[in-house]
C-alpha cells in the first residue's frame, strides 16, 4: 500500500496527543491528522473542537479514525499509555504501558503500515524498544522522541543563565529521557564557541556548581511539573512536531532522539537517544560526536538501566 505524506496517525488524545494535534493545525505541515483512541467519544471531542478553530488556519483535515487508517500514514505517532503521577518514575510506568503496546502495535501494522512509529510514551526508551520488538519493522522506521525535550530544556536554562538566545546554543542530554540522562558538557557551544572558552569570558558564574545545578533542573524538570499542574504537555507536543517536520520534509535533521541501537556508542540491542540524522526514513544515521570519558561511561550506565527495565518486563 502506499504512503499518503502528508497523513500522519495520532495513537492516543490525552494531553500530549491533543496538544500535538492542536500545534500541527498551526504549521501548515500535514494536510491530514487522523486521531485513535480507546474512549471514541474522547477522539471525538478532540476532533470536533479542533475543526472549530480550521478557519483560522490553512486547510487540514482532522478527524476520528482507527487502526486501518495506520496502513497508509507517512508517520504513526504513539502518545497512547498510563501517565505518570506524581512521585512517580517514568520507569515505575514500564510494566503497565508495556501491557498497552502489546494490544496496540499488532493492530497499527497489521495492515503492512510503511509509517514510520513515532514514540512519546514513557518510559520513553522502553517504550521504543518495545515498539520496534512487537512491530517487527525496520529499526530505522521507530523512533523515540528521546531527550530531545531534555536537550530543549538545557538550552533554554543555559540561555537564562548566559544571557544568550537559546537558538544560539546548541546542547545535548544523552541516554535514557529519565533520572540516568547524561548532559554532554564537552560538546556544548555557544555560537561556535566551546562552553569552556565561553565562561571564561561571559563574566557570570559558570563553574562545576553552576552546571550541576543546571543539570539538576532539567533532570528534575518533568517531576516539578507535574507536581504542580499534573502533566507535561506543551513543550513535549512541540518536540514532537520539530521531529515530525524532520521526518515529513525531509530534513535529514540532527536530533537527539531515541532508536535501537546496532554496535553504535559500543552499545547494543537497547535504545536510548544519541545524535540522529532524521529524515524522511526515520534514522537515516547515528552519528558518532566525541565524548569525554565520563560521559561515555554515564552512557554506558544509562544504557545499564534502560536494559534491566527491558528484561524485568520480559521483553529482553
Amino acid at each position: 500500500m502506499g504512503v499518503k505524506k502528508g497523513k500522519i496517525v495520532i495513537v492516543g488524545t490525552g494531553y500530549v496527543g491533543s496538544t500535538l494535534a492542536y500545534s500541527l493545525i498551526q504549521r501548515a505541515l500535514v494536510e491530514e491528522i487522523v486521531l485513535i483512541d480507546v474512549n471514541r467519544a474522547k477522539a471525538e471531542g478532540e476532533a470536533m473542537d479542533l475543526n472549530h478553530s480550521l478557519p483560522f488556519v490553512r486547510p487540514v483535515t482532522v478527524r476520528v479514525g482507527d487502526f486501518r487508517d495506520c496502513d497508509d500514514a507517512a508517520v504513526v505517532v504513539i502518545t497512547a499509555g498510563v501517565a505518570q503521577k506524581p512521585g512517580e518514575t517514568r520507569l515505575d510506568l514500564a510494566a503497565r504501558n508495556f501491557a498497552v503496546y502489546r494490544q496496540i502495535i499488532p493492530e497499527i501494522v497489521a495492515g503492512g503500515t510503511e509509517a514510520v512509529l513515532l514514540v512519546a510514551t514513557n518510559p520513553l526508551d522502553v517504550m521504543t524498544y518495545a515498539a520496534a520488538k512487537l512491530g517487527g519493522l525496520p529499526h530505522q522506521r521507530v523512533i523515540g522522541s528521546g531527550t530531545l525535550l531534555d536537550s530543549s530544556r538545557l538550552r533554554f536554562l543555559l540561555s537564562r543563565h548566559c544571557g544568550v538566545d537559546p537558538a544560539n546554543i546548541h546542547a545535548y542530554i544523552l541516554g535514557e529521557h529519565g533520572d540516568s540522562e547524561v548532559p554532554v558538557w564537552s560538546a556544548a557551544h555557544i555560537a561556535g564557541i566551546s562552553l569552556d572558552e565561553y565562561c571564561a569570558v561571559c563574566g557570570h558564574n559558570c563553574g562545576r556548581t553552576m552546571r550541576d545545578e543546571i543539570f539538576a533542573q532539567v533532570r528534575e524538570a518533568a517531576y516539578e511539573i507535574i507536581a504542580r499542574k499534573g502533566a507535561t504537555y506543551y513543550a513535549i507536543g512541540l518536540a514532537l512536531v520539530r521531529i515530525l517536520s524532520a521526518v515529513l520534509r525531509d530534513e535529514h535533521s540532527l536530533l537527539t532522539v531515541s532508536s535501537v541501537l546496532h554496535g553504535e556508542y559500543g552499545l547494543q540491542d537497547v535504545a536510548l537517544s544519541v545524535p540522529t540524522i532524521v529524515g524522511r526514513r526515520g534514522v537515516e544515521k547515528v552519528v558518532p560526536i566525541p565524548l569525554a570519558p565520563e560521559e561515555i561511561e554515564g552512557l554506558r550506565r544509562s544504557a545499564g538501566v534502560i536494559r534491566g527495565v527491558i528484561e524485568g518486563i520480559g521483553l529482553g
